[in-house]
C-alpha cells in the first residue's frame, strides 16, 4: 500500500511516562476496532486501529461522507445526509487544478474539525503505535478527483506550519481505493513543488518506514536522473545546483546518488560521476510517472503574505 509513516502523529519517544501509555495503548490497538468503511461509491476494509470516540469505535461498518470526512454509525442516517449535505469540496483554498485532479490547502487550526477528522479515518490505513493528534500546527493538503458530483478525496499530505529540519513532509496517505495509480509520487512531487516556492530544499520528516524509504528514493531517483540526463556533459554540476532546481535537500540527493555509484569523494568535496550509457539505459526503461505541473500551482508561500489582523482579516 501506498503509506509513509510520520507526522501528526506521535510516539512516545524518551519521555517514560508517554512510553508506558504507549506500551498500554499497544495492547488496546491490537484489534481493529472497524472493520470496513463506506465512502462515496466505495467500501473498503479497515487496517488497522483508529480512536474513533464511542459509540463509532468497535463497529463493523462507519459511513463516512466523502466532502466533510463527518462520520455515522447507520446507513438510513448515511444516506439522508447524503441527500441533503450541500458541501461538495473539502474546505480552505484550491490550489491545484490540473484537468480533473485538484489540490485543497487547509489551515489545520482554522478547518480543525474536518482535520481531526481526516486524521482519525487515515489512521484506519496507517500502522502507528500512536497516542493523541493534534492538528493545529500542520497545513493539510487534500488531493481530490473532480467529476460533476463534486470533488473526490483521493489522498493528502501534512506539513508543518513551522520545521526548524525544514521537513516539507509530515504524513501522507493515498486512500486504498486509489492506490496503483500513481497518486503516490504525485503528492511527494507536491510537497517539493511547494518546497521550491518557499526558495529552500526540503525534506520528509524522519524517522521514514521501510516503504517510505523505497517511495522516496524512487522519487529522488527519478528525478536526478531525468534532470542529469538534460545536461550536456561539459557542465560542472554541483550537488548545491541539483539541490537548488529540484527541491530535493543535499544529503537526500548524495544517499541517492550514492545508491547508484554515481558520486566521487575528489578535493574535499563530493563531485558527481554521470554515465552517459547508465541515464540512457534508465530513460529507456523508466516508466512515465505522474508529477505535479508547477504551472498548474496557484500558490503563494505564507511568508510572503499580509499578515491577518486580530479578526483574522
Amino acid at each position: 500500500p501506498a503509506v509513509l509513516t510520520g507526522g501528526n502523529w506521535h510516539g512516545g519517544g524518551n519521555n517514560p511516562d508517554l512510553a508506558e501509555l504507549e506500551a498500554e495503548h499497544h495492547e488496546i490497538t491490537k484489534v481493529k476496532n472497524v472493520g470496513e468503511i463506506v465512502m462515496g461509491r466505495h467500501r473498503v476494509e479497515a487496517w488497522y486501529y483508529s480512536p474513533f470516540p464511542a459509540p463509532y469505535s468497535g463497529v463493523d461498518t462507519l459511513y463516512i461522507c466523502e466532502y466533510t470526512l463527518k462520520y455515522m454509525r447507520k446507513a438510513g442516517y448515511y444516506r439522508r445526509h447524503c441527500g441533503t449535505c450541500p458541501v461538495r469540496t473539502p474546505p480552505g483554498d484550491e490550489i491545484y487544478r490540473e484537468g480533473n485532479l485538484s489540490v485543497y490547502e487547509l489551515d489545520g487550526k482554522e478547518h480543525r474539525v474536518y482535520c481531526q477528522n481526516l486524521c482519525l479515518l487515515a489512521k484506519l490505513f496507517l500502522d502507528h503505535k500512536t497516542l493523541y493528534y493534534d492538528v493545529d500546527p500542520f497545513r493539510f493538503y487534500v488531493i481530490c478527483e473532480v467529476d460533476e458530483q463534486g470533488a473526490h478525496i483521493v489522498g493528502y499530505f501534512s506539513k508543518e506550519k513551522v520545521s526548524a529540519e525544514d521537513y516539507n513532509l509530515a504524513c501522507i496517505l493515498t486512500f486504498p481505493q486509489y492506490q496503483k495509480c500513481g497518486y503516490g509520487k504525485f503528492i511527494i512531487s507536491l510537497s517539493y513543488a511547494l518546497s521550491k516556492r518557499e526558495g529552500r530544499a526540503g525534506s520528509p520528516e524522519k524517522p521514514l518506514s521501510d516503504l517510505g524509504k523505497i517511495s522516496y528514493r524512487s522519487y529522488w531517483t527519478h528525478v536526478l536522473l531525468t534532470l542529469l540526463s538534460t545536461q550536456d556533459g561539459t557542465e560542472n554540476v554541483q550537488i548545491k545546483d541539483l539541490s537548488r532546481m529540484t527541491g530535493i535537500k543535499t544529503e537526500d540527493i548524495i544517499s541517492t546518488l550514492q545508491s547508484l555509484n554515481m558520486i566521487r569523494f575528489w578535493k574535499g568535496q563530493h563531485v558527481v560521476f554521470v554515465m552517459q550509457d547508465f541515464l540512457e539505459k534508465y530513460a529507456a526503461q523508466e516508466k512515465r510517472i505522474r508529477l505535479c505541473d508547477e504551472g498548474c500551482l496557484s500558490w503563494v508561500p505564507h511568508a510572503e503574505r499580509p499578515r491577518k489582523d486580530k479578526s483574522g482579516r
